[in-house]
């Protein structure tokens, strides 16, 4: 997990590489809890946190005009 300091020094468009990556792995998630294989059940909230501090930290980058 990356901190939001180290998720401010990269590129916008390799945030938007991991945002994509993070959706599709939170799909799957929602997709194993719903059949009942979600062992690990915090890697839920995990994700959605992780992806929710990448909108942030581009929302800042769009604002500042870094994008």
């Amino acid at each position: 997990m990356k901190k939001a300091a180290d998720i401010r020094k990269e590129a916008s468009s390799q945030l938007l590489a991991d945002k994509i990556k993070l959706l599709r792995e939170q799909l799957k998630f929602r997709l194993q809890k719903a059949s009942g294989n979600l062992s690990k059940t915090h890697q839920l909230k995990v994700n959605r946190r992780h992806v929710a501090r990448i909108n942030s930290i581009l929302a800042e980058k769009q604002r500042a005009g870094e994008v």
